[in-house]
């Protein structure tokens, strides 16, 4: 499973969305929308941050713990 969190510099809940996957056992890469500006046209990314589960967006926000937990079965 390849996990990515895109998010834009300026993020404010990237970094608490990165520690609660990590709090989750769940590894992911983080990447910064300003530095690929191509995985942001490829799925049209319009707000930060977002989830990216074997290439299909599955969360355009921060998901709470509990969605989290239900979408990766935890």
């Amino acid at each position: 499973m390849h996990i990515l969190l895109l998010a834009t510099k300026s993020c404010s809940h990237c970094i608490t969305f990165s520690r609660e996957l990590n709090n989750l056992g769940i590894k992911h890469e983080v990447l910064y929308c300003e530095d690929n500006s191509d995985l942001v046209a490829k799925y049209d990314l319009r707000h930060s941050p977002n989830l990216v589960v074997d290439g299909v967006v599955v969360f355009r926000k921060q998901p709470s713990e509990i969605e989290l937990k239900e979408y990766f079965k935890c």
